[in-house]
């Protein structure tokens, strides 16, 4: 005997049988092989403010968290979150009720996705869209309907009438995305006023997926879905830490929303990580209490970024779509006389020392995101300079 099973069926649950390595794994790999600069992957390469950070060492010494925090997160976070929430956006939720702390945002989507789907519920999402999305839905049983996000001149944008066609009877959940990732789209408050209305009018309920919110530029505003008439009581919102505070390895995200979607949210969550991130959701509370200014200082550094990168880009030669919000762009390689972001992608290394990620990867319909290429700039300002420097090369 070998040791391998003699069974015949593969060892993968089907459901996730589509769902290989992640090309994020691929393209890391692949920038420390040739020693690229890594614009690949959503995660800073400097770490959040000092106060916060220093925080969580006060809360390892102090003997905080270092035993399992109480399963819906330690009330000094659920109130952080509840009065964020409030200052923010009016919205008010009750701190013992309506708030529970998660692994990340991921395991806010995936335990929000099992506790609310039963096997053979359609659930929208908008094409593209981040790839942990349709593996959660599969894990669930759903069945996932893309509604796919357009390009024009000014970025990606949502055909409502695509979306109202998209619903059936078999509709149960749309998984809505704002600030959006990989186009950087933020939704209007047009575009969110009809949301609203089609998940009143059809009786759907909605997660919606925030963890952006703190990185919108030019004259995007965030809204909320709960703050939508009729949206309270529907909407599941997911937000986190790891994005607003650039503590992405802490992994702690939050879902708020009625009383008993979030009891339904915990059910799953429970039996997933239990608890995690003890003392780093003593930091967080204190970091959801950093003034406005800390907020205001943030985006306006990830907006120069932004625009650092998108310039070097369009000097290399490809059309830029400007992020309304997210720390992503999204370009389209077509004018360098290319049309498979994978081909272009893992050719990229060792043609001028920088690693992207193909955005086909976000989408189900692949032919749809087949031209465009994810960059990056949640990085220091001379990486950035210097990935700038080396696109040039393809403008040769």
């Amino acid at each position: 005997m070998t040791g391998m099973t003699s069974s015949a069926r593969p060892l993968l649950n089907r459901r996730l049988a589509e769902f290989g390595t992640t090309i994020f794994a691929e393209m890391s790999a692949l920038a420390l092989q040739t020693g690229s600069i890594n614009l690949g992957q959503g995660f800073p390469d400097t770490d959040g403010p000092d106060e916060v950070r220093e925080a969580a060492v006060r809360a390892l010494r102090d003997g905080h968290g270092n035993q399992y925090p109480p399963g819906p997160g330690i009330p000094e976070l659920r109130g952080a979150v509840a009065a964020h929430q409030r200052r923010r956006y009016g919205l008010s939720y009750d701190p013992d009720r309506e708030v529970l702390v998660t692994a990340g945002a991921t395991e806010a989507i995936a335990a929000s996705l099992l506790a609310l789907l039963e096997p053979g519920d359609e659930v929208i999402a908008f094409e593209p869209y981040y790839d942990s999305y349709a593996a959660c839905i599969a894990m669930a049983g759903g069945t996932r309907v893309p509604v796919t996000l357009r390009p024009d001149d000014d970025g990606f944008r949502l055909n409502l009438d695509e979306l109202r066609d998209a619903v059936t009877d078999r509709t149960r959940l749309l998984l809505i995305n704002s600030p959006h990732n990989p186009t950087g789209t933020v939704l209007t408050r047009e575009e969110l006023t009809a949301i609203a209305e089609l998940a009143v009018e059809r009786d759907l309920l909605v997660v919606t997926d925030e963890v952006y919110e703190h990185l919108v530029f030019d004259d995007a505003e965030h809204l909320p879905l709960a703050t939508f008439p009729g949206m309270r009581e529907r909407t599941v919102t997911i937000g986190s830490a790891g994005k607003s505070f650039s503590f992405t390895g802490w992994k702690v995200g939050w879902v708020t929303g009625a009383p008993d979607l979030v009891a339904a949210v915990r059910s799953a969550k429970q039996f997933l990580t239990y608890v995690a991130s003890g003392p780093f959701q003593y930091a967080v509370a204190e970091a959801l209490r950093l003034p406005d200014s800390y907020f205001a200082d943030f985006r306006a550094d990830m907006l120069a970024k932004r625009d650092l990168l998108a310039g070097g880009l369009e000097q290399a030669g490809f059309k830029v779509f400007r992020p309304a919000g997210t720390y992503f762009i999204t370009t389209d390689i077509r004018p360098l006389g290319e049309s498979d972001g994978f081909t272009f992608c893992r050719a990229l290394p060792e043609r001028c020392g920088v690693v992207a990620i193909p955005n086909a990867v976000f989408y189900d319909h692949r032919e749809q995101g087949a031209p465009f290429v994810r960059f990056a700039f949640c990085k220091r300002t001379g990486v950035l300079e210097e990935a700038a420097s080396r696109l040039k090369t393809l403008a040769a």
